[in-house]
């Protein structure tokens, strides 16, 4: 499933992003960048423990986590720590997948990667070029959203960011570990989620909605893992 979801940040955190990025240590984005993808990656990126990334990156989690739609969509189980990178002209992050697995910064734990995420933070006439590409079954789909957007897209699919040639591009990015580990689960429940909300509008008091809500949660209690 790929899902553009809009204002996940309101404009003032926007701002405030951008700001904090204005005066932030950048570095070579490699760091973060497995065997393969490392030989695709030309970016900047901040380092995880810089003051910038752990402020900002509480600012993004705080977004999620009041995003009713995020929260049906990914189902998230564990979230990575927000990262945030930046793609000056000239820059561009060849055809690549994400690591299956990644170990969470600062911690012994790890992560399975099942939903990739990109949260925006330039808007599209800032900069020419930089769009997400994201492979599909529908094959590829060229993503360029508005400032404090955020696209989903399973951790599976190959991607890329296309070459930016004016301005510069500045974005978040982060994984999801789900509590239903299957995509075309999750398009399914979402999709169903989606559905009794809409039936409750117009129709609160149907029969129905009871129904919906039992076979959502029973199949919740049958997928998920916590």
């Amino acid at each position: 499933m790929l899902l553009c979801i809009p204002d996940v940040l309101a404009p003032r955190e926007v701002d405030l992003c951008r700001e904090a990025l204005s005066e932030a240590p950048w570095a070579d984005g490699r760091i973060t960048a497995g065997h393969q993808s490392i030989k695709a990656k030309r970016n900047l990126q901040l380092p995880y423990d810089c003051a910038q990334a752990r402020d900002l990156g509480a600012v993004v989690l705080h977004a999620l986590e009041r995003n009713a739609t995020f929260m049906s969509a990914a189902l998230p189980k564990r979230i990575y720590p927000p990262l945030f990178n930046r793609y000056d002209a000239g820059m561009s992050f060849g055809a690549h997948v994400d690591n299956a697995i990644r170990p969470i910064p600062a911690s012994p734990a790890r992560l399975r990667t099942d939903v990739s995420a990109t949260l925006f933070l330039s808007a599209p006439d800032e900069y020419c070029g930089g769009e997400l590409i994201i492979e599909d079954t529908y094959g590829a789909q060229r993503v360029k959203l508005d400032a404090g957007a955020l696209v989903l897209y399973p951790a599976t699919s190959r991607h890329s960011v296309a070459p930016v040639t004016r301005g510069s591009r500045l974005a978040s990015f982060f994984w999801v570990e789900s509590m239903v580990r299957e995509d075309s689960d999750r398009a399914l429940l979402y999709d169903l989620d989606r559905a009794i909300l809409d039936l409750g509008a117009s129709h609160g008091d149907h029969s129905a909605l009871l129904t919906l809500t039992v076979v959502y949660h029973n199949l919740i209690r049958k997928w998920a893992s916590v």
